[in-house]
């Protein structure tokens, strides 16, 4: 990184930073931008220009809260499905207790579900987050423009993780300890990703390459055919 974006990250943490201090002091919806600006000493515009909407200064994780589900299946290794290999990235964000799964401190979860616009910003991650998963989903399996599978499978996917981050917000305004939040909502995830295993357990299941390159086809396949396939096996 260069100076001028090393300077640049510098300017965009320490806007950030004040503005969380400030929502967390006073509410986000009694914040302005001009309260955010002369608390970062810098102007309006710059504030702006780093975050074009007020809910995204309060909610800085949009990218990864956004990509997070699509890169996990975009990485997952040879032989594993969508649904694999999101049970193991879930399971050790829990372990982490990674702020993009819900562990945020009771603060910082009060702040949302106190504002409405921070709720309703919050419901716009979760979806753009299934169309990330959709779009992945799609081009891995080849799938062709008008085939909803892509799309189901990803609402389904996608909507576990909403129901993971409901709950360890919920827990954390019921005042439990990151240990016992990430005990529970482990064990949820754990009875979650099972409910959908008959359905999407070898669903997008990465093909495992032979020494020339080759892709061979997961020995499932055949057997998913006939479920995931309008055509003849």
């Amino acid at each position: 990184m260069g100076l001028r974006e090393m300077k640049k990250q510098q300017t965009r943490e320490n806007i950030s930073h004040e503005a969380t201090r400030l929502f967390l002091r006073h509410g986000f919806d009694r914040v302005t931008i001009a309260d955010v600006a002369a608390a970062a000493q810098v102007a309006k515009m710059t504030v702006t220009n780093y975050f074009p909407r007020k809910e995204d200064l309060a909610l800085d994780l949009h990218e990864a809260f956004v990509q997070r589900l699509a890169r996990t299946v975009a990485d997952r290794a040879p032989g594993e499905s969508a649904l694999t290999a999101l049970r193991r990235g879930f399971l050790h964000a829990a372990e982490r207790r990674d702020p993009v799964i819900g562990f945020s401190g009771a603060g910082f979860a009060r702040m949302i579900t106190d504002s409405p616009a921070l709720v309703a910003r919050l419901r716009e991650f979760h979806e753009e987050r299934e169309d990330a998963l959709a779009a992945v989903l799609a081009e891995d399996t080849g799938a062709a423009p008008d085939d909803p599978l892509p799309r189901l499978a990803a609402a389904q996917l996608a909507g576990v993780h909403r129901v993971l981050f409901n709950e360890t917000l919920r827990r954390t305004l019921n005042g439990e300890t990151d240990d016992e939040i990430a005990a529970a909502v482990t064990a949820t995830a754990r009875l979650a990703f099972d409910l959908l295993q008959p359905s999407l357990g070898d669903y997008a299941q990465r093909g495992v390459f032979a020494q020339g390159g080759d892709p061979l086809e997961p020995p499932s396949r055949a057997g998913r055919s006939s479920r995931h396939s309008a055509g003849p096996p």
